[in-house]
């Protein structure tokens, strides 16, 4: 059966269309764009009234593809939202706005929930014998998930409050940021992932999320988002200590115009993301992680197929 998803997050807002059957699903269309609704969130807690704008632009234009380009789907598309909306004060008038703009309403995932779901679109696109034992690490703009399990089965999960869109605004305030302030960030970011239980510092790692996959597909030389080349591509810790090197001394404007598309709308937060994945990488003491471009909009509809 075709089915739609959209995944609202913290920086980027992305539509999957897939048929999904009891023995998976199969991806048809992907589109994404990075309104940012969590801009000044994390300081605020609220969700400014432009941001919303821009996310119900980007929705109209989802509706306005799933009626032209897929005019034998009749149902509406399953929306989630996460960290940005989770945490802002006013959550319940945008959620109202996307009902009386769309008329489609929004699941607000919890961190657990978004663990979990992240999990089972993340070894959705996988082989089997990548994900037998997998930790999974999904990057966002508000929050950071990690996932465990055995094959498609998910055993436990944790959502920390570290984030590309919340450490940006929280620890840079210089464009490129200082080096001070690029330590503070990396302190924090230890910090927090001391706090993980050992059961996520074993096993095959798995990132997922537009840091993992933007850095991925430069990396490989891609000219375009290309979900099946990407789909189990191995990210070396040598590649991201580069990537960290390059993007400390040169502005988000440089770093976007030297990278189109994959870091169009990221140049400002892609630094404090892949810090996160250094940081992560040097505890768990690996010296790569193998990419998944599954993520919640996946994971929606691969826990619905049986």
């Amino acid at each position: 059966m075709i089915r739609s998803s959209i995944d609202i997050g913290t920086n980027s807002v992305l539509l999957l269309v897939a048929d999904v059957t009891n023995n998976g699903i199969d991806v048809l269309y992907e589109e994404q764009h990075v309104p940012r609704l969590g801009k000044n969130v994390d300081k605020d807690r609220s969700l400014h009234p432009e941001s919303q704008a821009r996310v119900i632009d980007v929705l109209k234009r989802f509706q306005k593809t799933l009626a032209d380009d897929f005019p034998d789907l009749t149902e509406k598309p399953i929306v989630t939202a996460t960290s940005a909306v989770r945490d802002a004060s006013n959550r319940d008038e945008f959620l109202e706005a996307v009902k009386k703009e769309l008329g489609w309403k929004v699941r607000i995932l919890s961190g657990d929930d978004e663990a979990e779901t992240t999990y089972a679109g993340a070894v959705s696109v996988l082989s089997s014998d990548v994900i037998a034992n997998p930790v999974i690490i999904d990057i966002g703009g508000g929050s950071t998930e990690f996932a465990t399990g055995e094959g498609a089965l998910f055993k436990s999960g944790v959502s920390l409050n570290i984030g590309s869109v919340r450490f940006t605004e929280r620890y840079f305030h210089s464009d490129p940021p200082l080096a001070s302030e690029i330590l503070s960030a990396r302190q924090s970011i230890r910090e927090e992932l001391h706090k993980l239980d050992e059961v996520y510092r074993n096993g095959v790692l798995i990132g997922v999320a537009g840091t993992v996959t933007s850095i991925a597909a430069i990396e490989m030389g891609l000219s375009d988002y290309e979900p099946d080349k990407l789909n189990g591509y191995r990210l070396t810790r040598s590649i991201v200590e580069n990537f960290i090197q390059e993007f400390s001394e040169i502005s988000s404007e440089e770093i976007e115009k030297a990278y189109p598309p994959f870091l169009t709308g990221r140049g400002e937060v892609i630094l404090a993301g892949i810090l996160i994945l250094d940081e992560f990488l040097k505890m768990t003491e690996r010296d790569e992680l193998i990419i998944s471009t599954g993520g919640i909009r996946h994971g929606v509809l691969s826990l619905m197929k049986a």
